[in-house]
């Protein structure tokens, strides 16, 4: 049982954030949910970059926070994924949502794999159960 999680960076750099503790709590969030083995890349990049990936595979001419591809072929072996999120995107909902944008991060980190570990967000009563999934790991792993 092994989780590899890996952060990269397209045209963005994260920096003032310890990844080595939010890898850790990554990897507790998947265990806890049942998760056996895992291969997750993260890219953080700008809004313009998420964009550009928004509209060539997904058809959406706007701006988000994050983008999930899953990609498992067995994810009961393997579950497997890449996760974008727009660094400025995330700066901007802290400001908007008035919190520290940090703690939005973490919140959009947990969001991304939730949505590989099965949990959705387009209907209310989808979005209600996201969004109490990304308090409770906000939660246990003090945040």
């Amino acid at each position: 049982m092994e989780h590899r999680i890996y952060f990269n960076y397209s045209d963005k750099k994260l920096t003032g954030i310890k990844t080595t503790p939010l890898k850790n709590n990554i990897a507790s969030l998947l265990k806890k949910e049942g998760v056996k083995s895992s291969h997750i890349q993260y890219i953080f990049c700008s809004d313009e970059y998420l964009l550009d990936i928004n509209k060539q595979f997904l058809q959406h001419d706007y701006y988000t926070d994050i983008i999930t591809f899953d990609l498992s072929d067995n994810a009961a072996i393997l579950l497997e994924g890449e996760i974008y999120i727009s660094i400025d995107r995330v700066k901007d909902n802290a400001k908007t949502q008035q919190t520290d944008w940090k703690e939005e991060l973490k919140r959009v980190l947990y969001h991304g794999v939730l949505h590989l570990c099965g949990y959705k967000d387009k209907s209310p009563k989808d979005e209600k159960q996201m969004r109490a999934k990304e308090e409770e790991y906000l939660t246990l792993f003090g945040e």
